[in-house]
């Protein structure tokens, strides 16, 4: 009798570790790879071009333009990679490298840093530091999030418009179209892309990375 039980019970285990191999080991991995082929854009990276078909980056990755100490500066900016490990507070966003800073609320040097990025980004919008949004000062968990609040985009509108020589109204349009909101209609907060938004304003990397 307590064979039967033993063969019983053995068969019914192997019944179940069939079953779930094949819906863990097959099903599911085929239904993931599945719905990530069914937008081209997203099983691609979400790719960014310009108006000459060069790919000049990623609508979900964020890397943050630079431009030479002194020059104009006609670029939206993201937020701060979240790493402190090269000890500066405006390392530019590395998709290779980026890693959440791990300060926590008590930590000396991310106040400090945090202090020095409000001041750093109130002078280079011509505003107050009280004016500085938090997310401004801030890294994202990535490191490379592509999106910025709306708040810290119309902080950048004004310089944007003025160097671009665009009109500040079609500056704000464009913020406008490349303004996300809450997914679902609840979850999150409105967000703007930045990437996509700098290359509807025409600006874009200097060379190509891929032609089209």
């Amino acid at each position: 009798m307590h064979t039967t039980n033993f063969l019983r019970q053995l068969r019914v285990g192997a019944v179940v570790l069939l079953m779930l191999t094949a819906v863990v080991g097959g099903a599911y991995p085929a239904a993931v790879w599945a719905v990530s082929r069914l937008g081209t854009a997203s099983a691609e990276g979400a790719p960014l071009t310009d108006a000459d078909g060069c790919v000049v980056g990623s609508a979900l990755v964020g890397v943050d333009p630079q431009v030479a100490p002194g020059d104009p500066d006609p670029f939206f900016h993201l937020r701060v990679v979240g790493s402190i490990a090269d000890e500066d507070p405006f390392a530019p966003g590395d998709p290779a490298a980026a890693l959440p800073s791990n300060q926590g609320p008590s930590s000396a040097i991310l106040a400090t840093f945090i202090e020095e990025r409000r001041a750093a980004i109130a002078a280079r919008e011509s505003v107050s530091a009280e004016e500085v949004p938090v997310d401004a000062v801030t890294g994202s968990g990535s490191g490379v999030d592509p999106h910025i609040s709306p708040e810290y985009a119309a902080l950048q509108t004004q310089r944007v418009a003025r160097v671009t020589g665009l009109s500040v109204d079609h500056v704000r349009e464009l913020v406008a179209e490349h303004t996300d909101g809450r997914q679902f209609g609840f979850l999150g907060m409105e967000r703007v892309n930045v990437p996509e938004l700098n290359v509807a304003l025409g600006l874009t990397a200097p060379e190509c990375t891929t032609g089209s």
